[in-house]
Formats: structure tokens, sequence, C-alpha cells
């Protein structure tokens, strides 16, 4: 199973906000530390907002936030809010399949039970997992050395 990248950087935002938990931090710090387009940040920063995993700040004084605590984001829902879809193989979209065997095929549930196991083990764990007692000042020290 493959992430895209902008679920990749969606889970690095969180985790820089997450890290930085006691301000606001902006796209451009985000985009500085992790060497990444603040442009293309942009975008998969308003997504975080409208599915609620951030408090997002336009203007001068702005930025943005968590906007709920870590232990309350479940890796397995941001990556169900980032992911377009979860199409490991072409059958798995109605629209656009042509696979002649699809009506006889006995991969398509395995491959269903395994993208399902992905997520369940992925809502196991919460961004407070992952910046939890050990990880937010080691992030924070790598972060800042990178940045």
């Amino acid at each position: 199973m493959r992430l895209t990248k902008h679920t990749d950087y969606a889970l690095r935002v969180l985790l820089y906000a997450a890290a930085h938990d006691d301000r606001l931090v902006s796209t451009e710090e985000i985009a500085s530390a992790y060497g990444i387009s603040a442009s293309h940040l942009v975008k998969i920063i308003n997504n975080l907002g409208k599915v609620g995993f951030l408090e997002v700040r336009r203007g001068r004084s702005g930025g943005l936030r968590l906007a709920r605590p870590p232990v309350e984001i479940r890796v397995g829902d941001v990556v169900r809010a980032t992911e377009p879809d979860f199409h490991m193989v072409e059958c798995f979209d109605r629209e656009t399949n042509t696979c002649p065997i699809v009506g006889a095929c006995g991969l398509i549930a395995p491959l269903a039970e395994a993208k399902r196991a992905f997520l369940a083990v992925l809502d196991k764990y919460t961004l407070a997992d992952a910046v939890g007692p050990g990880h937010r000042e080691k992030t924070r020290r790598l972060l800042a050395i990178l940045g």
C-alpha cells in the first residue's frame, strides 16, 4: 500500500502542529522545516481545516494549530480524509474498471480485506502516539535543525 504525497504531507503538517502546540505556526515555517513548497502546503492545510483537524487563522497574525487534542486525531481518520481513493487495483474502481476477469477473480476479497486491516491498524494510533512523551522534543529539535 502506498500513500500519496498529499497524505504524507498532511501527516507531517499535523505532526508539526502537535509538536508546537504552544503557539500558532505558519505555513512558511512548516514548508521550511520540511523543504516543501509553501504553495503546495496551502491546499493541504485548507483541506485539513475543512475536515476539522486544523484551526486555520488567516491574516497578518494568522497561522494554524490543531483543532482538537492530538489524542482525538486518529491516524486512520487522517488517511481516510486525505487519500483520494484506495483503488489498489483497477477493479476497485467500478467506473473505470476494464479487467475482463473481475467476475471470477479471487483476489478482490483478500485485497479488500487487506485494505480494511491497514486502516484498522492506523485507527489504533493517534497523533498523540506519534508526538507523545519522548517524541515531541525529539521532533522539535530535529525540525529546528532542518529549518
